[in-house]
């Protein structure tokens, strides 16, 4: 990867009591080269997630991503033109690995098109709470459960006010990912945790990047 202008940014491996030093991971790559400068002085900043275990059962498998600047956010691309490319374990070569990089990168302008979808897509009040709901039961089941809507759409930092899909997306996104919210259970109040687990990381990343997308079609 390294020899294809793709460097280590991060490395995060599933938890496991059998196994142990051979369970699944996730390596996450950055090339410097590639930015994406939105006109609204929004970074973004391509990302290949390459998912794979010690011990051969699982081939390489390869997906594009965006990280945010403003948010360290990792967003998941989930679009059909994103599937995800394998490469067998064992036996390969930089070449065959070469083909499949290539084919991501060629994809990237895709990105662009997606995310600025996204921010052309106004959203009313009652759109933005819809979508909102709509994402916590990607991730929670909902049923005996009461959530502030309001709560979870308030953005943390200045850059992310706006009623644009773009902005409401990764204000959720965030919330959601990091458990940035609390929600009643009867008369109880608990705080959503955190997602360790970047399986369901990634899993409920691609869930919410195809429900904006869908708003924005």
């Amino acid at each position: 990867m390294s020899a294809l202008g793709w460097n280590v940014v991060d490395a995060k491996e599933v938890r496991a009591r059998k196994g142990k030093g051979y369970q699944k991971h996730m390596v996450v790559f950055g090339n410097d080269d590639l930015v994406v400068n939105g006109k609204d002085g929004d970074t973004v900043m391509p990302r290949i997630l390459m998912t794979n275990s010690h011990d051969g059962k699982n081939a390489f498998s390869f997906q594009a991503g965006l990280y945010r600047l403003v948010c360290s956010n990792g967003l998941v691309i989930a679009d059909a033109e994103f599937a995800s490319m394998k490469i067998r374990h064992m036996g390969y070569d930089l070449n065959e690995l070469s083909a499949v990089i290539a084919e991501i990168v060629e994809k990237l302008p895709l990105t662009v098109e997606c995310m600025n979808k996204l921010k052309a897509k106004k959203l009313s009040q009652e759109e933005k709470e819809k979508f909102a709901l709509e994402a916590i039961g990607l991730r929670f089941d909902t049923k005996g459960k009461k959530f502030e809507i309001a709560e979870i759409l308030e953005p943390t930092r200045r850059e992310d006010y706006g009623d644009d899909m773009w902005s409401v997306y990764n204000v959720i996104q965030e919330k959601i990912i990091h458990g940035l919210f609390e929600y009643g259970v009867g008369a109880k109040s608990r705080k959503a945790r955190k997602i360790k687990n970047f399986q369901q990381d990634t899993k409920l990343n691609q869930d919410l990047y195809e429900l904006a997308l869908s708003y924005a079609a």
